[in-house]
Formats: structure tokens, C-alpha cells, sequence
């Protein structure tokens, strides 16, 4: 034990690392519709349970610390480095915020919302002109938006994995994917055959590979 009090208990961190990054997500995203609202809404609930165990009380590491502090003797688990739990179990013993799991966690976040912008720009445009977005980003895949949303989610849980999380990333991950295709409903009845084109050509969530478009075009 180090001796350092808890990391714990700092609730004015949770308020303001939820509020700070719900903003930024809300900048990229812009909801409009009740469906955008909706998938927006679940990702912040997600991010509200992380910080809350961040920053406010550790459940996590509560409910396992029987399991941990026997697996991991000498491991200060109330210091807020040891939080990084991936880092601690596969045997990282620097700055977590310099370990694998961290930096690949940075990746996948940062991707995700440099997906969401581009989405985002791609969509306004095609709203503006009242027609079918399939440019920028929405050439390679049909939801760009969701699947920035799943990637931030995942990269949270790289650098900060909870029980609550953990268990509410599936579950979004599946309303997400609900909500996708009720989406596209409404975009056959509105826009018909040239939705269906689109779609025949278009992968949903994942970009295909260079030889895979070739072989579609």
C-alpha cells in the first residue's frame, strides 16, 4: 500500500469530465431527430457510469477486490493508476497512461470522433440539399455515426474497464444496431431505389477491403 489517500470521491471530476466530453460528442454528433437523441442519450449514460467510477466510487474494484488483491499483491488498487485494470493484469508496471492498452484506447477514441465530425458534415450537406447522404464517409459504410459511437465506447473500455460498462456495451452496441435498421426504413420509403442502389453497394458498419469493393463494383 502507498499510503496516498483514495482517488476517489471527487465528484466534481465526474460532473465535469461527463460534461466536458458529452459537449464534445454533442458538437460532433448534433442530434436532431428523436432516434439521434435516443442513440445520443445511451452514449452518454454510458460515459456518465465511466467517470462515475473513475472519479466517484470504484464499484468495480470493490466487488473484485478480494480476487485482485490476491492476484496482484503489493498493488495499491484506491490509487487511480491501478484503475487502469488492464494495464495492472497484463503485467504493465510504468505510467498507465503510457501503456498498450491506453494508447490503442486513445486511438479508438479519438478515431471515433474524428468519424462522428466527418459524418456529421457529410450528413448537413446532404439534409441542406434535401437528398440521399452518400459521400465522405457514408461512401464506405451506411451508419458512420453509430459505429463512431461504438468506437469511443470501446476505447473507454481499453482504458478503463468496469463491470457496469462492460455489461452496458453490448447492450448499446444491439440498440444501436435496431437502430440502423429502422433508420434505413425510413430511408427506402423515402428515398426508394436509389436507397436500395446505395445500399446493395454499401456495407452497414464495416468498410469493405480494397479487392472486396473491386470484386462489388
Amino acid at each position: 500500500m502507498s499510503g496516498q489517500p483514495p482517488a476517489y470521491g471527487l465528484w466534481s471530476l465526474v460532473a465535469l469530465n461527463s460534461l466536458v466530453f458529452i459537449i464534445f460528442a454533442f458538437s460532433f454528433a448534433k442530434p436532431q431527430s428523436s432516434r439521434d437523441w435516443r442513440s445520443f442519450g445511451a452514449f452518454s449514460a454510458f460515459l456518465l457510469a465511466l467517470f462515475t467510477e473513475m472519479y466517484g466510487f470504484p464499484l468495480t474494484i470493490y466487488l473484485l477486490s478480494g480476487w485482485l488483491t490476491s492476484r496482484f499483491p503489493g498493488v495499491d488498487f484506491l490509487s487511480h493508476d491501478a484503475g487502469h485494470l488492464l494495464e495492472v493484469m497484463f503485467g504493465w508496471r510504468g505510467n498507465p497512461h503510457f501503456g498498450p492498452f491506453h494508447l490503442l484506447s486513445s486511438l479508438f477514441i479519438f478515431g471515433g470522433f474524428m468519424l462522428l465530425g466527418s459524418a456529421w458534415n457529410a450528413l448537413y450537406r446532404a439534409q441542406r440539399d434535401h437528398r440521399l447522404a452518400t459521400t465522405g464517409i457514408y461512401a464506405r459504410i451506411r451508419h458512420p455515426q453509430y459505429v463512431g459511437f461504438v468506437m469511443i465506447m470501446f476505447g473507454f473500455l481499453l482504458q478503463w474497464p468496469t463491470l457496469v460498462t462492460l455489461a452496458m456495451f453490448p447492450i448499446l452496441t444491439l440498440m444501436y444496431a435496431r437502430l440502423a435498421k429502422r433508420e434505413e426504413t425510413d430511408m427506402e420509403r423515402d428515398f426508394g431505389d436509389a436507397w436500395r442502389e446505395y445500399a446493395k453497394r454499401t456495407p452497414r458498419f464495416l468498410p469493405r477491403s480494397r479487392s472486396q469493393a473491386h470484386r462489388s463494383a
